[in-house]
């Protein structure tokens, strides 16, 4: 993005700055969907504070003139162990919604893990960034959850991210207050050929919260996987444990690497922190499968924390709609292109000089 104009106000300095600019240009009820968590916000502030806890015990010493961000991850090389994590209505941030995050995905060469209540058509997400995961939840309508699976495939998505700690919502209650909905014109269009693209206004609550109540599977369990698998080659991730016997169950059912989050302070209020439950998932896990994090992680030297925690990648939420908010495409690759400046220079001063030198030892 150009600063240059003498009358163009200078891009935030970094991500709290940026989710302000991002409050003075987006309404309020899509502010507080954007930045709320569930209930009290506990776990939504835990998140933060427990990544600022953790200490980075560097080395000194080291060879550090050339460095690199790259990793390998579900058969993808990718740029950076930074992703873009599945989150919904972009359009409600900028005009072209998850086209435009779709664009700065592919500029910065990483992953965008697009969700299921994208505002634009999958196949047009896909058609604009060949790095996109599709995330899916499940629908009580199970024709429309194979016909999901089976457009993303077809459109080339990378993977299928099942979220599991969703299918009850947790209480918002900012959103609640707000009473939020879809404005006209947008709509949750990948669910249209089954009828579930609109979401109206509903009195006293949350019309997200009733629209997953009405459609989404509470049924959905382990013995689900199977029929999942049967119905698509993609890999397929699971995001949303925090337990470590669930981790187990996941490698049992062959599932092809799990995401710790907890739907970023979003869902079960109250819930650890994702930077207090990555370590036990990490130890289950055993390295037989990857295991990403989400949930607070705003700086460079978190990205290393949680690899030397045992992540293979990390994914960022928020950041990437403040971005959108505030700059569309260009806006989210200067707030994604901050984290990876930092990532870059606090490799440096730990005297490390790509991902796979991250190991434990650095933690303090």
């Amino acid at each position: 993005m150009d600063d240059s104009s003498p009358n163009r106000q200078p891009w935030p300095l970094n991500l709290t700055d940026l989710e302000e600019a991002a409050g003075s240009v987006l309404s309020q009820m899509v502010f507080d969907y954007y930045r709320g968590g569930a209930l009290d916000e506990i776990t939504l502030r835990r998140n933060r504070a427990a990544w600022e806890e953790i200490s980075l015990r560097y080395r000194v010493l080291c060879d550090v003139s050339t460095r690199r961000l790259d990793i390998d991850l579900l058969g993808s090389h990718v740029t950076s162990p930074v992703l873009f994590a599945p989150t919904a209505f972009h359009r409600l941030a900028h005009p072209d919604g998850e086209l435009a995050t779709a664009r700065a995905a592919r500029a910065l060469g990483t992953v965008m893990v697009l969700s299921t209540l994208s505002t634009v058509p999958m196949e047009e997400v896909c058609a604009e960034h060949d790095l996109v995961w599709f995330q899916l939840y499940v629908y009580k309508d199970r024709g429309l959850t194979r016909d999901l699976v089976a457009r993303a495939e077809a459109a080339g998505a990378k993977a299928i991210v099942l979220t599991v700690d969703a299918q009850m919502w947790g209480r918002r209650e900012r959103d609640v207050r707000n009473r939020f909905h879809l404005p006209d014109g947008i709509q949750a269009v990948n669910a249209l050929p089954g009828g579930f693209g609109e979401m109206p206004e509903r009195a006293a609550e949350s019309g997200l919260a009733a629209y997953v109540a009405a459609l989404f599977d509470l049924t959905l369990s382990w013995r689900d996987l199977e029929s999942l698998r049967s119905q698509t080659s993609l890999p397929i991730v699971l995001k949303g444990i925090v337990h470590p016997d669930d981790a187990r169950l996941a490698v049992d059912s062959g599932i092809d690497a799990v995401v710790v989050s907890n739907h970023g302070g979003r869902q079960l209020d109250t819930a650890p922190a994702t930077a207090a439950a990555l370590p036990a998932v990490v130890a289950a896990v055993d390295g037989r499968i990857p295991v990403l994090v989400d949930g607070g992680i705003r700086r460079g030297t978190d990205v290393i924390k949680a690899i030397a925690m045992g992540a293979s990648a990390v994914l960022i939420g928020r950041p990437v709609l403040w971005g959108l908010a505030v700059g569309g495409d260009r806006g989210i690759e200067q707030a994604v292109g901050g984290i990876l400046g930092e990532l870059d220079e606090a490799m440096a001063l730990c005297g490390v000089t790509s991902p796979g030198d991250i190991t434990s030892d650095l933690l303090g």
